[in-house]
C-alpha cells in the first residue's frame, strides 16, 4: 500500500480481495491507506469490514450476480430456465460459494465444485447441508 496508494481513487481504481486476501488483509492496507493520506471514509478499496465503511452484502455481490446474469443469457439465448439445468462450478471461495448457492435457488443442478486441490462431485446435485458443510 505503500507504493500503490498514489494510484488509487473511487473514480480510478478500487482494489478488491482476491485468493489469499479476504477482509483481515484489506482491513491492514485500508489502514495504511488511511495513514498515509489521511483520507477518512474514502473507500478505495472494497471487501472492507463494516467498521471501515464496507458493505454488508459483499461477500455474495459477485457470486450471486454472476448467476444473475447467466440466468438473463439463458433465458434470452437458449430460451429456457436455469431449472434443471447441470452446473459445474470452478472455484471455492465466495464467488463460487455464492454462485452455487444462488444456482440452487434457481433450481439448476450444481454437479461440482472445483479448485487448484481438487473437485467434489454431487452425483444428485448439490444440496442446502452439502453448502453448509463447504462453507464452514
Amino acid at each position: 500500500m505503500t507504493e500503490l496508494f498514489r494510484y488509487l481513487h473511487p473514480s480510478t481504481d478500487v482494489p478488491a480481495g482476491d485468493i489469499g486476501v479476504g477482509g483481515r488483509e484489506i482491513g491492514y492496507m485500508y489502514g495504511q491507506y488511511k495513514r498515509i493520506t489521511a483520507k477518512y471514509g474514502e473507500g478505495v478499496l472494497t471487501g472492507k469490514s463494516m467498521l471501515f465503511g464496507g458493505s454488508e452484502f459483499r461477500p455474495e455481490a459477485t457470486g450471486y450476480g454472476l448467476i444473475y446474469i447467466t440466468k438473463i443469457a439463458v433465458e434470452k439465448k437458449l430460451g429456457r430456465t436455469l431449472e434443471g439445468v447441470c452446473c459445474a462450478v470452478s472455484g471455492s471461495g465466495n464467488v463460487a460459494q455464492f454462485a452455487a448457492k444462488k444456482l440452487m435457488e434457481f433450481d439448476a443442478k450444481v454437479m461440482t465444485l472445483s479448485d487448484s486441490n481438487g473437485v467434489l462431485v454431487f452425483d444428485d446435485g448439490m444440496t442446502e447441508d452439502d453448502w453448509d458443510t463447504v462453507v464452514e
